[in-house]
């Protein structure tokens, strides 16, 4: 996970996986090294996939994007002169004011200071509560997607994770809602819109959101008792379940590990990227918190106690080293009462002094580090090694306008892919994908990383120097006037048009600030980015573009020598040897035991684990507040949608708000495509946005798209369809603008579709090497995802589609066309022209468009000037009913933890849509799946997922130390099922959290996209009533009725597990010839 610096789109701080699973978790700087995602190539996360349960589910695999740029006239004049006008964004109306001025003496608080935020609308009052020193930020608007949050400094002294262990640990049960899990009754029954904890490398955050006034309520009251009075200081077994124990099953068998954040950040130490990342930080901030693993280390996990544990929640978690956010239209008054009832139970202590977090003094000369992570036999290990150089910048805190102009240089350096340091490492052959994050100053000094991974060792060297003498060109000859353009306009529009996708708004404001407001500095500055942004403009015009950023670069990197290179070299026995240490670890505790020891450890390992299955008591469970029935809407939520025609092709329009930005989307029929040409798609939509035209190389075409609009991705998606055989399979091209450049949009669309030249042998072959490398993280780091495609590409036409292009095929086809690309290069740009003919056409190809009225009908001119331009036909459907053979499959990666699939169609075995699959499936997620895979057997994540398109259920788990036992758990789903009793209280709930899930919150260009893509699978507004009918009429006769269902997966389904070779080898041995072994990496 990565938390971005304030000048980026922030994208989801949280644990999730491909399917968007919530999943608590540790949140590290962009300096965790995965593979550079900048803010332009990320402005559209998130649009692409519609609510999984009832409208869309499509693969919406992602293959380029390019961030906001500018396009000129047809005559494609370069222009010489910098042209930084501000971006026009219409603002909202005003925001109302904050507390009242008697309340906020009343209730024990100062007002420290308000300042009214122009660049949001919203008015911003920091409170100080005089008992206790909790810093209060009231941000008060007319967003109706409230956020609350509570963020404490909790920096470690070691690596046993104790900040994580208690982040998972203080969800569990509290003074006034004494159950196991009330975080998983809030999933089960809330209509949040964001609900989760992370842990950064020095504070622990807890954030809720909901449109729902009680329902915020309710959830704020949740987590400030769960943070101020967890049981967890007083229930050792929480402690270890959510932390570490020894678990024994029989004296006569091995000791072994468990715990839910120990199995987590085994999966976390398994992955590469993450290792580098670990490493770097660790040794670029030896002396202070930053040197220690917040989330914990796996060898060391194991050391921490209890007491330990204890002390930790006494010494931070206290009001006087909280800092608290509220966001929203709701009562500012009511925020100072619902959070003074708290406060006020405490005394002002030591916690904001002991919690500060020292300084890293700048090192006198630079270090080298050599590490080593585990990889599987190969010959291709020599090309696998990882470089990374990170600096410290500096250990006194910068000025607003040089953080501002260290993130455009951090924009202009390495943001998008004609970027100079990027295309130098990219373009050298060097390696095969980037590494480290750029600029990273979330933390509480700033950091810049880069490197690459897929290094030969001898070619390490060369890397550095490849570095070195690129900075150095940029600080003597500086930038051109238009990137510095580009990149002006590409973080501008990003900033004013604040669109966070699926993330809330105020989450995304709360993690900026914080960014300060937790070293003491000014909170508001983060929010504020309009007058620094005008001086800059300013001193640009003045200074000059070499003036401006030529002593950054000199000053900051290269004559910085707070310097450290990192060096990551693969080893095939590095994995064999960590687990002969912690088993021989785990004998000589053994040994260390006594006979009565032993039985006393089995004992305990039974009470632990019976405990974890008895369910809560309905009192308890009562405790927790819950919204009722009659508080949900019973008319589903529309979208105004008018459907027309234009040029034989079908044009969507939707007038909504938009602060005059156009938000479009063209969709091309991707069904002409031969089927052995799908996995050369997403390479050709990279393709159609990184390689240039007869007039302009790629970095020209992307500064012009930089110039002129908000970001253009291209990118495939695909879906099942209920009741046809044949799938939903698109190419998608997407962009938006301000509503006066709407015809540049178009021309630009236009021109990356049809002129495009496919004759850059050398940058495909690194599109090539940096899919492969992106497709072996995914396998390392997210093998549930993998594991659910290769399932759904076992049981469906669009599931094969899909892993074709994003799954165990791809993966295989990019190793073989990694030799194909120089042996027969030809061939290749002549399949890349052929995709091209057969799809582009204006038969089949659907327009949608986003904004209000005013701008769809301005735009009308364009869009019909496009579509004339595109040829009226294309090629001819053809035929892709194929499957993956549907054997049972173990995927050997080198790896300490597991991900297990199991998937069935149950549309084949006769059952019949109903909307109450939705409720059925979360609560077989919240609970069984939880319980069993999650709590007792200390996976990371065990879930559920039903394809309503097209009938396959699908059982997966996250870093799982199990395999078999796992597999019997989903088999006993029916069981479950068929003798579950589901009081009254629990099916509300059930029901509640499931019309949250529909009804999930959206931004007016996702509003737009779904209605769009409702609309391309033929789901109607009848059709979406009648399920949320379904779904409020739920009983406990539709779960009886499923587990029906569910039986032909438990006795037909499919398995795909993702493992080591010694887990599957086990299973094979404990069932023999359950899986059919494949060795991946």
């Amino acid at each position: 996970m990565h938390a971005q610096a304030a000048l980026r789109v922030t994208p989801l701080c949280v644990a999730s996986n491909a399917r968007g699973w919530m999943l608590r978790g540790v949140v590290r700087p962009r300096v965790s090294f995965a593979p550079v995602r900048r803010l332009g190539s990320s402005s559209f996360a998130g649009h692409r996939t519609i609510n999984s349960k009832i409208f869309f589910r499509g693969t919406g695999l992602r293959a380029g994007s390019i961030s906001a740029q500018r396009w000129n006239p047809p005559s494609m004049t370069v222009r010489r002169e910098l042209s930084l006008s501000p971006v026009a964004v219409v603002a909202p109306s005003p925001a109302k004011t904050g507390a009242d001025s008697e309340l906020v003496k009343e209730l024990g608080f100062e007002e420290v200071q308000e300042q009214f935020v122009d660049e949001y609308k919203s008015t911003a009052t920091l409170y100080r509560h005089k008992k206790t020193g909790a810093e209060i930020m009231s941000v008060v608007n007319d967003d109706e997607n409230k956020v609350f949050g509570i963020v404490f400094r909790t920096p470690p002294t070691d690596s046993t994770g104790i900040p994580h262990i208690l982040e998972h640990s203080v969800l569990c049960g509290s003074r006034k809602y004494p159950l196991k899990e009330p975080f998983v009754e809030l999933l089960k029954g809330s209509l949040q819109t964001f609900l989760n904890a992370f842990t950064y490398p020095d504070r622990t955050c807890y954030p809720v959101a909901s449109t729902n006034l009680q329902d915020f309520y309710n959830l704020v009251d949740v987590y400030l008792d769960a943070v101020f009075y967890p049981r967890c200081v007083n229930d050792i077994h929480t402690f270890q379940q959510e932390g570490w124990h020894y678990e024994l099953n029989d004296p006569a068998e091995d000791i072994t590990f468990k715990g839910v954040v120990f199995n987590e950040m085994k999966g976390v130490y398994s992955q590469p990227d993450n290792v580098l990342g670990r490493v770097s930080q660790q040794a670029s901030f030896p002396d202070n918190t930053y040197g220690v693993d917040s989330g914990g280390d796996p060898t060391v996990i194991p050391d921490l106690t209890f007491e330990q544990f204890k002390e930790f929640h006494s010494k931070f978690y206290h009001p006087s080293n909280a800092r608290v956010w509220f966001y929203g239209d709701d009562d500012p008054n009511q925020r100072l009462r619902i959070i003074s009832a708290y406060l006020d139970e405490f005394d002002n202590n030591a916690a904001a002094k002991e919690s500060e977090v020292k300084v890293q003094p700048l090192f006198k000369e630079p270090k080298r580090v050599v590490e080593k992570y585990a990889v599987g036999d190969g010959a291709e290990n020599a090309r696998k090694h990882m470089v990374a150089i990170n600096w410290v910048l500096s250990d006194t805190v910068l000025d607003p306008e040089t953080e501002l102009a260290l993130g455009f240089l951090d924009h202009l350096m390495l943001g998008t892919p004609g970027s100079p340091l990027r295309k130098a490492l990219m373009e050298s052959g060097l390696g095969e994908s980037i590494i480290g994050g750029g600029i990273e100053d979330e933390l509480r000094q700033p950091q810049f990383s880069i490197g690459l991974k897929g290094v030969a060792e001898e070619d390490i060297p060369k890397v550095e120097e490849l570095v070195f003498s690129t900075l150095k060109r940029l600080s003597e000859e500086g930038f051109s006037a238009d990137a510095v353009e580009a990149s002006m306009n590409t973080i501008e529009f990003s900033l004013r048009e604040n669109n966070t996708g699926s993330f809330p708004r105020g989450l995304s404001l709360m993690l900026r600030s914080m960014g300060k407001w937790l070293y003491g500095l000014d909170p508001f500055e983060p929010l504020r980015f309009a007058k620094p942004l005008e001086h800059f403009k300013q001193r640009l015009q003045s200074e000059g573009v070499k003036g401006v950023f030529s002593p950054l670069i000199q000053n900051y990197i290269i004559d910085n020598p707070h310097r450290v290179t990192v060096e990551l070299h693969p080893d095939a026995e590095k994995g064999k040897i960590d687990e002969m240490q912690e088993a021989e670890r785990l004998a000589k505790v053994k040994a260390s035991m006594t006979q009565e020891d032993l039985a006393e450890l089995t004992r305990a390992t039974e009470e632990l684990r019976l405990k974890q299955e008895t369910p809560d008591p309905p009192e308890a469970l009562k405790a927790v507040p819950s919204l009722a029935l009659s508080d949900i809407p019973k008319k589903s939520a529309t979208v105004p949608i008018e459907v027309g025609s234009l040029k034989g092709s079908t044009v969507l329009r939707h007038d909504l708000f938009t602060n005059d930005v156009l938000y479009a989307e063209v969709a091309f029929d991707m069904r002409a495509v031969r089927p052995d040409l799908l996995p050369l798609v997403p390479l050709f939509c990279q393709s159609l946005l990184e390689m240039g035209t007869a007039d302009l190389d790629f970095v020209q075409l992307s500064q012009l798209i930089g110039r002129k609009t908000g970001g253009i991705s291209v990118y495939p998606s695909t879906s099942a369809v209920r009741g046809r055989t044949e799938p939903s399979s698109h190419i998608f091209i997407k962009g938006k603008a301000m509503a006066g450049q709407t015809a540049d949009l178009f021309d630009l669309m236009r021109k990356v579709l049809q002129d495009v030249r496919f004759n850059d042998q050398g940058r495909f072959k690194q599109f090539v090497l940096q899919s492969k490398s992106r497709m072996e993280g995914r396998v390392s780091g997210g093998g549930h995802s993998v594991a659910a495609a290769r399932l759904d590409g076992k049981l469906n036409t669009a599931g094969w589609i899909s892993e074709q292009m994003g799954g165990l095929s791809y993966l295989e086809y990019l190793r073989d066309l990694e030799k194909r690309v120089d042996e027969d290069w030809p061939s290749v740009a002549e399949s890349l022209n052929e995709i091209r003919n057969e799809l582009l056409s204006r038969k089949g190809t659907i327009v949608n468009l986003t904004a209000d009225e005013r701008t769809l009908t301005n735009a009308e001119s364009h869009v019909a000037a496009f579509l004339d331009a595109m040829p009226e036909t294309g090629g001819n459907i053809v035929n892709w009913d194929r499957r993956l053979p549907l054997v049972n499959e173990g995927l050997v990666i080198p790896t300490q933890v597991n991900y297990v699939g199991k998937a069935g169609n149950i549309y084949d075995a006769g059952y019949k849509l109903d909307g109450s699959a939705y409720v059925i499936q979360k609560v077989i997620g919240t609970t069984w799946l939880w319980d069993r895979v999650r709590v007792v057997g200390g996976a990371y994540g065990g879930f559920c997922d039903f394809d309503s398109h097209s009938g396959v259920f699908t059982y997966l788990s996250y870093r799982d130390p199990n395999l078999v036992k796992t597999l019997d758990n989903y088999d006993a789903t029916v069981q479950f099922l068929r003798q579950l009793e589901v009081h009254n209280d629990a099916l509300t709930k059930a029901i509640i959290g499931t019309i949250g899930d529909v009804d999930s919150y959206q931004l007016p260009d996702a509003k737009g996209y779904s209605s769009m893509m409702r609309y391309i699978m033929g789901i109607t507004d009848e059709e979406r009533q009648q399920r949320r009918e379904e779904i409020l009429s739920t009983s406990v006769k539709d779960f009886h009725a499923f587990a029906d269902a569910l039986e032909s997966v438990k006795e037909k389904g499919v398995i795909v597990a993702v493992a080591s070779a010694d887990d599957i080898a086990a299973a094979n041995k404990e069932r023999p010839g359950l899986l059919e072994v494949r060795k991946v990496l």
